[in-house]
C-alpha cells in the first residue's frame, strides 16, 4: 500500500510537470511558431538553470533567515540530527527567520545542499516533540526534492504567463501576421489560448504543491515516528496563521508548512496548502486510530 502510494504520487505530479512543459512549448509556439517553440524550450531551461543553483539564496535573503549553529540552537541541531540519521540525508544547514508566526520551510537544490529554516516563534510556540514532527516534514520535502521540483513548477507557470501575455498583446495589436484563416482558430483561437493557458498552469502548478504536501506529510510523520503529534503541530500554526497572517511574498507562500497569508473563501479555492482539516483527517488515519501521540 505505502508503495502504491509513493507510485501514484509520483505519476501525478511527473504528469502534471509534463503539461506544464506542454504549455509552455503551446504558448512559445503561439509567440513565433517553431521559432517560438525553441525560444521557449530555452527560456525555461535558463529559468530552471537559476532555480536550480540560486532559489535557495533568494528565498533565504526575502525572509531575512540567518544561519545559527549548533553553539547556537543545540537543541535543534540535536533534533534535526536524530531525524536525518532516522532518513538516511546528509546533515542540512538550518536557519532561523525573524518572525514570532509560528511557521517552517526547507529549500535548496538536492538532500547535499538543503536548508531547514524555521521561524522564532515556532520555537516558542511548539513543544519540543511537536518542532520534531514538524521537521521530519521538511526533511520529508528535501528527501523527496520536493524543494527543487516546486521551484521548477513556480518558474514555469510564472513563464507561461509572461509569455501569454507578450502572444496576447501582440495578437491584438499585430496578431504575428496571422489571419482569421489560419489553423487553430485564428486570432480569436489565440486570445482564448493565451488567456486560458496561465490559469490552467496556475492551477497545475496548485496541484502539484499540494500533491507534495500530502506527501511530506505522511513521509514526514514516518520520519519522526509521531503522526498525531503533526496533526497537533498543523493545528496550533494554521490557528497563529489565521489570528496573524505572515507578510510574505506570494512567490514563496508554497514552500511553507502552512499558507502564511490571509485567506478567504476565494483565496481558498487557489490555495498553495491542502485545507488543513484534510492533512489532519490523513495524519490519523495514518496512524490507524490508535490514542499515541506516537506509533
Amino acid at each position: 500500500m505505502i508503495g502504491d502510494d509513493d507510485s501514484m504520487s509520483t505519476l501525478k505530479t511527473t504528469l502534471l510537470m509534463t503539461i506544464l512543459t506542454v504549455l509552455l512549448i503551446l504558448v512559445g509556439g503561439a509567440v513565433g511558431d517553431q521559432g517560438g517553440m525553441v525560444f521557449a524550450f530555452i527560456f525555461a531551461m535558463a529559468i530552471n538553470f537559476v532555480s536550480y543553483w540560486f532559489s535557495d539564496k533568494i528565498v533565504l535573503a526575502i525572509h531575512r533567515a540567518r544561519e545559527v549553529s549548533s553553539e547556537q540552537a543545540p537543541e535543534l541541531y540535536d533534533i534535526v540530527r536524530r531525524l536525518v540519521q532516522r532518513a538516511n540525508l546528509p546533515m542540512p544547514r538550518i536557519y532561523i527567520v525573524p518572525t514570532d508566526v509560528p511557521n517552517a520551510f526547507a529549500t535548496g537544490r538536492n538532500p547535499k545542499h538543503a536548508v531547514v529554516a524555521v521561524t522564532s516563534g515556532m520555537l516558542k510556540a511548539l513543544t519540543y516533540d511537536e518542532i520534531e514532527a514538524v521537521l521530519g516534514h521538511e526533511l520529508a520535502h528535501v528527501k523527496n526534492r520536493d524543494t527543487l521540483l516546486s521551484t521548477i513548477a513556480a518558474t514555469m507557470a510564472g513563464a507561461i504567463t509572461m509569455l501569454a501575455r507578450m502572444a496576447r498583446w501582440a495578437a491584438i495589436f499585430g496578431g504575428f501576421g496571422r489571419d482569421d484563416d489560419d489553423d487553430g482558430g485564428g486570432i480569436l483561437g489565440l486570445l482564448v489560448m493565451t488567456i486560458l493557458a496561465p490559469i490552467a498552469a496556475i492551477l497545475i502548478q496548485l496541484a502539484i504543491s499540494r500533491s507534495r504536501e500530502y506527501a511530506a506529510d505522511r513521509d514526514g510523520a514516518r520520519i519522526s515516528g509521531a503522526p498525531l503529534v503533526l496533526a497537533d503541530a498543523l493545528r496550533k500554526m494554521e490557528s497563529a496563521a489565521r489570528r496573524r497572517p505572515l507578510p510574505v511574498n506570494p512567490s514563496t507562500v508554497h514552500i511553507f508548512i502552512v499558507n502564511p497569508l490571509k485567506r478567504d473563501f476565494i483565496s481558498s479555492l487557489f490555495s498553495t496548502h491542502p485545507a488543513i482539516q484534510k492533512r489532519i483527517a490523513r495524519l490519523e488515519a495514518l496512524a490507524g486510530g490508535k490514542d499515541s501521540r506516537r506509533v
